[in-house]
């Protein structure tokens, strides 16, 4: 039988990678009673063990791990090499190169063999959903898993391979489409994906997706979900380790929207909407994560340059609720009344 969640609040940090789910914004979000997440996505098995280690010594509640489920090598030389090009003007301006374009598992194996060894509390896994075989594994060393959905097929596959519970995330969410399918834009609001999940499955649910303020987590949690998951909303927090331009943008009257895109990813994500996005989006091709690692150099660069009309900055579209205050509070807010 799935297991339900024994967190105190309705209130789930989502996983957010590239360093911007810190230790210790997992233990501030744990101290308020929410469930915090590491996000392994883009580091080693050996860097996801130091994060794993490092935030068992500021919290002593159960916490989780998201791993990205590679996808297949597959691409075309010629479309990556022709964005290659479009792009070497952006990096020129910044000083640097553009990165090696390649296929990677993201240490795949390696980490869900040490999440096995070594269990914490939660796994979730985005971009697909694991070997039954894999969930069995982890369940059995007393793992909770989660399998973010973008369907009601995604959720009846995942619920049949033996997840505990589903992360059903709408088409307001920031950051990438967990769809297993990348080939078509998820465009299906949260509330009324929610409901068609609930129809399809009978596990619990988390909801998860341009959830912002304290009527969105009430307004998830009556449409049938045991906790809502937010992200965007915990980026300017002092815990967070998004970078300061990122923080500052979210803020800044520029930026008036988000869009998809797969500019800097080659997956389709959603931030807010820039030059970069907006000129080198429609070109981009559907190749992840090559194109990932392509636009690396330049993505580091315009950080180091403070510069948010390059800068891939995620976020979903209550990113004007974000706000500069430390995380438990804001976990506190969300949940009142709850």
């Amino acid at each position: 039988m799935p297991r339900t969640p024994d967190f105190d609040t309705p209130i789930v940090a989502a996983p957010m990678a590239g360093g911007v789910s810190t230790p210790e914004l997992v233990a501030a979000v744990n101290q308020a009673g929410g469930l915090g997440f590491l996000a392994a996505g883009y580091t080693s098995a050996a860097q996801m063990g130091d994060l794993v280690r490092t935030t068992r010594e500021l919290t002593r509640y159960p916490f989780g791990v998201n791993v990205f489920v590679p996808g297949p090598d597959r691409f075309d030389p010629l479309v990556l090499d022709s964005y290659r090009t479009r792009l070497l003007p952006e990096a020129e301006r910044l000083g640097t190169e553009p990165g090696r374009a390649h296929w990677s598992d993201d240490d795949y194996q390696a980490k869900l063999a040490a999440l096995t060894a070594d269990p914490v509390g939660y796994v979730s896994f985005t971009f697909n959903c694991p070997a039954a075989a894999d969930i069995a594994a982890l369940r059995a060393a007393g793992t909770t898993v989660i399998v973010t959905v973008t369907s009601s097929g995604e959720a009846r596959t995942a619920a049949d391979a033996g997840a505990d519970m589903l992360c059903v995330q709408g088409a307001e969410a920031g950051g990438h489409q967990g769809s297993f399918d990348d080939t078509q834009e998820r465009t299906t609001p949260l509330l009324e994906l929610l409901a068609t999940v609930r129809a399809a499955v009978e596990v619990p649910l988390l909801a998860a997706g341009g959830i912002a303020t304290r009527g969105d987590v009430r307004a998830a949690v009556a449409a049938g979900a045991v906790a809502a998951q937010v992200g965007t909303a915990l980026l300017r927090t002092p815990e967070s380790g998004a970078n300061r331009t990122h923080k500052d943008a979210l803020a800044d009257a520029r930026f008036t929207s988000t869009a998809v895109t797969r500019a800097f990813s080659g997956r389709r994500a959603r931030g807010l909407a820039n030059r970069f996005l907006r000129e080198h989006g429609p070109a981009a091709p559907a190749a992840y994560p090559h194109v990932h690692y392509l636009t690396g150099p330049i993505r580091a660069a315009a950080a180091r340059a403070a510069d948010p009309e390059t800068l891939h900055m995620w976020a979903g579209t209550g990113f004007r609720a974000a706000a500069a205050r430390p995380a438990g509070d804001i976990v506190a807010e969300l949940a009142a009344g709850e």
